[in-house]
């Protein structure tokens, strides 16, 4: 088994775990992901059960530097995704 869960096997394990066909899987992870896709769209947290916390930054514009020549670059501000990770899950992955 690779070190990294696949699409396909993380769908198989949803629909075991729920008792459902992997088609049926399919549609609840694509409407979990669009739900969470549009909270954060929306500024929103968003809780993930024992697991933690997604939600958005706001990160400010700064000064970088070009890797290729080392010049001075203008960094824009952005917000940008989020996660932190409950103790529960901190103390399972120890």
């Amino acid at each position: 088994m690779s070190v990294n869960m696949k699409k396909d096997e993380f769908k198989k394990a949803v629909a075991e775990k729920l008792n459902i066909k992997q088609v049926e899987a399919e549609k609840v992870i694509a409407g979990v992901f669009e739900t969470v896709e549009d909270a954060l769209v929306e500024g929103k947290k968003v809780p993930l059960g024992g697991l933690g916390k997604l939600g958005t930054v706001e990160k400010a514009a700064r000064k970088g530097r070009n890797p290729q020549d080392g010049s001075e670059i203008q960094i824009e501000a952005k917000t940008a995704p989020k996660f932190k990770a409950s103790e529960h899950l901190k103390e399972l992955v120890k």
